[in-house]
């Protein structure tokens, strides 16, 4: 099993839990971080309809249904909400809910569509676990229409040690492991995400190899203490 297929497995396992998990361990915040992402991605990319919005490593569709909403909330028509994971267990939970959008089982660096076929490409704390970023980059701007946009929120390495950073640190390193394994009954998933925090990009690096890609940024935007990292570029 490569370390790609040991990571879908690991999400298989979790899937049961995930959402109480993700709700308890943000304290809720991560709603406010999403609901912004739709709402300035709507205002960049200024249309009143949209024909598919794409959410890669969708998980349990948590951002599915944000898309619809603020979609709403703004009287925007969108046609069409995709929502693609390469973890079964993620995306039967998903099909649970009953959302305004259908689901694909895929990886991020091969996506069943079409060049320049999606208006808006959203992948929400996924990226690090892409192993493949490039490949997946580069796929995100294939599906890409021609001024469409790539939405991203992510948890950044810290460039500087500061308060925030150490207070952020004691929080993923001993207090996240600790509730989430408990929540989930699974130690060894959320001990995972700190050290995917830690071995992943700073904003700086990861805005550099978006405009390696092709990307032209149009927003950056850290969220509370820069916990959580929002890049919207477009292509």
């Amino acid at each position: 099993m490569n370390k790609q297929e040991k990571i879908v497995n690991m999400f298989n396992n979790i899937s049961g839990t995930y959402d109480v998990a993700n709700r308890v361990l943000s304290f809720g915040v991560d709603k406010s971080w999403r609901k912004d992402a739709c709402d300035k991605s709507f205002k960049f990319y200024d249309k009143k309809e949209i024909d598919t919005i794409l959410d890669v490593a969708c998980g349990t569709g948590d951002m599915c249904e944000f898309w619809d909403k603020r979609a709403k909330n703004s009287k925007i028509l969108i046609k069409e909400i995709i929502g693609v994971d390469p973890s079964v267990g993620m995306l039967q939970k998903a099909k649970e809910k009953n959302l305004v959008a259908s689901f694909v089982e895929a990886e991020a660096k091969k996506l069943p569509f079409k060049d320049a076929s999606v208006d808006i490409l959203s992948i929400s704390y996924g990226l690090r676990n892409v192993i493949d970023r490039k490949e997946g980059l580069e796929e995100f701007y294939r599906v890409l229409k021609p001024g469409g946009l790539l939405v991203i929120l992510e948890f950044t390495k810290l460039q500087k040690a500061s308060i925030a950073s150490r207070v952020r640190d004691f929080y993923m390193k001993r207090i996240l492991p600790l509730v989430g394994g408990i929540l989930s009954k699974n130690y060894e998933a959320y001990s995972y995400l700190p050290n995917s925090i830690e071995g992943f990009l700073t904003k700086e690096m990861l805005v550099s190899e978006l405009n390696e890609v092709g990307f032209t940024m149009k927003e950056v935007k850290g969220y509370s203490m820069d916990i959580s990292t929002l890049f919207i570029a477009q292509k």
